[in-house]
C-alpha cells in the first residue's frame, strides 16, 4: 500500500493494532481532518468534537492564525536547541509572562514534562531558599490526581492501571483527600520539610470534580502560612477552558508555580512550561534542567499565536457563557432523567454522571451512540462522560450539540 493511498477506518485501526503499542483504548473512529469545532473521519462523516484533545484544541482545529504562524516559522528556522539563542523564544517568554503575570517562564514540550519541571524547581527552592535538609523535601498531592504518567508522577497516583508493575516508585510525596482543607492543614502542620502543594484547580481526569467554593483561596493561604509553594496544574484547565484564563482566577488565586500545556499551542504543536517569579525561578541555573526541543522557534511562534487567538476572540468569555447554557439545558433534562444523575463543571469543561457503576459499559455505549449521531466524547472513570468542545463554538452549535446529547441519552433511559 502506498503512503498516500486512502485508508478505510478499519485499515487504519488494524495498522495501529498491529504496529503500535496498545497503551490507549480509543473510540473506534479514524479522523483525517479538522476545522474549528468539527472533525471528519476517513470516510467523510462529520462530527462535533466534544473532547478537544483533552482541552488542547481550545482555539479550534487548525486555526488559520496558529497554523499560519507554525508554517511560516517552519520554513524559516525549526530548531536550534538551547545551545544558541533564537529570535522567537524571548518574544514568546515576554508574551506568556505578561498574559499570566509572572516574572519568568521555563519552556518544555508536554504537560507531564511541565509537571516534572515544577516538582524539580519546588524541591530546589526548598533546599536553597527554605532551608529544608537535602533529600528531605516533601510535596503534598491529592488523591485521584492526574498529572501525567512519568515514573515520578505515577509514584503519587492512586490509579492502579497507571501504577501496576511500574515500581519502584519515587519517594517524597504526601497524599491527602482533594477538597479537604482540614487534611491539608493537618499535613502542613505535621512536618517542617514540606516544600509544596501540587493541585489541579478542577480534577479533570478524575471526572471533572469542582472543589468547594473558596477551597483554592483558603488552600493558598494555608500554604503561605507555612511557607509552602502552591503549585497549580492548569495543563487541562488553563488557557480559557473554564471561563477564565486560569481556573484559579475564579478565586483570585496567584500560584507560586503555574503549570501550563495543551492549549498553550492550540493543539498545533507540543508546547508546555511553568511560570514563577524570580524568587523561585532563580534557583534554576545552567545545566540544572532543559530539553532539546523546549523553547524551539516553532513552539514559540505557535505559542504567541495561540495566546493571541484566545485574547482576540474572547474565548474565556465565550466558554463562561456557553458553559452556563450547557449546564442549564442538561439540568433541565436531568430533572426527569433516569440515566443521568447530574452535570458539573466550569466554563466548557463539564461532565455528566451516568447512573451506573464504574465497571459498567453504559457510559462507553452512550459515547458510541453519540458517535453515530455525530458527536465525539469519551468516558472517564467508567460512568462519567467528559464534555469539552473547542471554545470557538457558537451558541447555535452548542444548542445543536445539546440536542444530540439529550436525544442520545434518551435512548438509554431505564
Amino acid at each position: 500500500m502506498a503512503v498516500l493511498d486512502q485508508l478505510t477506518s478499519q485499515q487504519a485501526i488494524d495498522l495501529e493494532n498491529k504496529y503500535g503499542a496498545h497503551n490507549y483504548h480509543p473510540l473506534p473512529v479514524v479522523l483525517s481532518r479538522g476545522e474549528g469545532v468539527y472533525v471528519w473521519d476517513v470516510e467523510g462523516k462529520k462530527y462535533f468534537d466534544f473532547l478537544s484533545a483533552y482541552s488542547a484544541v481550545n482555539q479550534g482545529h487548525c486555526h488559520p492564525k496558529i497554523v499560519g504562524a507554525m508554517t511560516k516559522q517552519a520554513e524559516t528556522l525549526t530548531l536550534t536547541s538551547r545551545a544558541f539563542y533564537n529570535d522567537m523564544l524571548g518574544m514568546f517568554e515576554k508574551k506568556v509572562t505578561n498574559v499570566f503575570g509572572f516574572d519568568k517562564f521555563l519552556p518544555m514540550n508536554t504537560g507531564a514534562e511541565a509537571v516534572e519541571t515544577a516538582l524539580k524547581v519546588c524541591r530546589k527552592w526548598a533546599y536553597e531558599v527554605k532551608g529544608i535538609p537535602e533529600n528531605a523535601a516533601q510535596i503534598i498531592v491529592c488523591e485521584n490526581n492526574f498529572h501525567g504518567r512519568t515514573t515520578t508522577i505515577i509514584s503519587f497516583s492512586n490509579d492502579p492501571v497507571a501504577r501496576a508493575n511500574f515500581g519502584p516508585f519515587t519517594n517524597g510525596f504526601l497524599k491527602i483527600e482533594y477538597n479537604n482543607l482540614q487534611a491539608l492543614e493537618e499535613t502542613l502542620e505535621s512536618s517542617k520539610n514540606i516544600a509544596g502543594f501540587l493541585v489541579e484547580p478542577i480534577q479533570g481526569e478524575a471526572g471533572v470534580y469542582v472543589p468547594s467554593e473558596n477551597y483554592l483561596a483558603k488552600a493558598k493561604k494555608l500554604c503561605e502560612k507555612h511557607n509552602v509553594l502552591f503549585i497549580a496544574d492548569e495543563v487541562q484547565t488553563g488557557v480559557a477552558r473554564t471561563g477564565k484564563m486560569l481556573a484559579v482566577d475564579h478565586e483570585n488565586v496567584k500560584p507560586d508555580i503555574l503549570v501550563l500545556g495543551k492549549a498553550l499551542s492550540g493543539g498545533a504543536y507540543p508546547v508546555s512550561g511553568i511560570l514563577a517569579n524570580d524568587a523561585i525561578m532563580g534557583v534554576i541555573r545552567p545545566g540544572n534542567h532543559g530539553s532539546t526541543y523546549g523553547g524551539n522557534p516553532i513552539a514559540a511562534a505557535v505559542g504567541i499565536a495561540a495566546l493571541e487567538v484566545v485574547e482576540e476572540e474572547n474565548l474565556a468569555e465565550n466558554a463562561e457563557t456557553l458553559g452556563l447554557l450547557f449546564r442549564e439545558k442538561l439540568n433541565e433534562f436531568i430533572s426527569t432523567s433516569t440515566i443521568v444523575n447530574g452535570v458539573r463543571g466550569k466554563g466548557l469543561l463539564n461532565a455528566i454522571l451516568v447512573d451506573d457503576t464504574e465497571e459498567s459499559t453504559t457510559a462507553w455505549d452512550i459515547c458510541m451512540a453519540m458517535k453515530e449521531n455525530g458527536l465525539l466524547a469519551k468516558p472517564t472513570h467508567g460512568n462519567i462522560i467528559r464534555f469539552a468542545p473547542p471554545l470557538v463554538m457558537t451558541k447555535e452549535e452548542l444548542l445543536e450539540c445539546v440536542t444530540i446529547i439529550i436525544n442520545t441519552l434518551k435512548q438509554f433511559e431505564k
